[in-house]
């Protein structure tokens, strides 16, 4: 009987502090749900974007990871979701077999994410997570500056209301935006400077509220009043 609770324990790891819960920490659990519901969703957003998939996968990608490593996941305080990383390695892996966002893309991106899954299950079968312990901070640090180098890439045509192609390297974008940089629009140039004015406003004056969210109501507002002053412009 006391083995199999052990095992059941190991397969199941929510066994283990399911019987803990009380009033007290239900409580604090809910708050810091509500606190990470505001923050992550919004990146989900975003890394749904970066990852070319349409926007309902990142709330999707935010949810349910979250779910099934609070139940089955051995780390109370790991954080569960999608990546930048991950978002730009699925990007860069089938933009170059699908156009991002369609129907075709979607299917390979579904594929993709279940065959990593059961890789990852595996893994983790066969204790193989120590190996991560053997990768140099030297490589962290120059995959993180790559990533990060081809997210701005990425999101100029939206910083700059520019209608770029798609493009599967930096240097392509970099050279596409040298060519035509006369071609942006100044208001969607205005509109974004002016939420990325306000994210750092409230991270200054409010750094504990998510000022993330109220920078893109900001943003979204100015967008939606100017669209319908120069719609009804004589």
């Amino acid at each position: 009987m006391k083995r199999l609770r052990t095992s059941s324990r190991k397969l199941f790891p929510f066994l283990r502090w399911c019987g803990k819960l009380d009033r007290e920490t239900v409580r604090a659990d809910f708050s810091a749900g509500l606190t990470g519901a505001a923050i992550v969703l919004p990146q989900g957003v975003a890394f749904a974007a970066i990852a070319g998939m349409p926007l309902e996968y990142g709330l999707y990608a935010s949810i349910v990871p979250a779910i099934v490593a609070a139940l089955f996941g051995s780390s109370w305080h790991l954080i569960s979701g999608p990546t930048t990383a991950a978002s730009v390695i699925m990007y860069s892996s089938l933009s170059v077999l699908a156009v991002p966002g369609s129907q075709e893309y979607v299917t390979l991106a579904i594929t993709l994410a279940f065959m990593v899954g059961i890789t990852q299950f595996a893994m983790a079968l066969l204790r193989m997570g120590v190996l991560v312990n053997f990768i140099s901070h030297s490589v962290i640090v120059g995959f993180t500056a790559g990533a990060a180098l081809l997210i701005v890439a990425k999101q100029l045509k939206d910083f700059l209301g520019l209608d770029f192609p798609e493009q599967n390297n930096l240097y392509e974008s970099v050279l596409y935006l040298m060519q035509n940089w006369e071609a942006f629009h100044p208001l969607v140039l205005l509109i974004s400077l002016i939420t990325i004015g306000a994210s750092l406003f409230f991270q200054k004056k409010w750094p504990k509220y998510p000022g993330m969210i109220g920078a893109l109501v900001i943003g979204s507002l100015i967008a939606v009043i100017l669209n319908r002053i120069l719609w009804h412009w004589p």
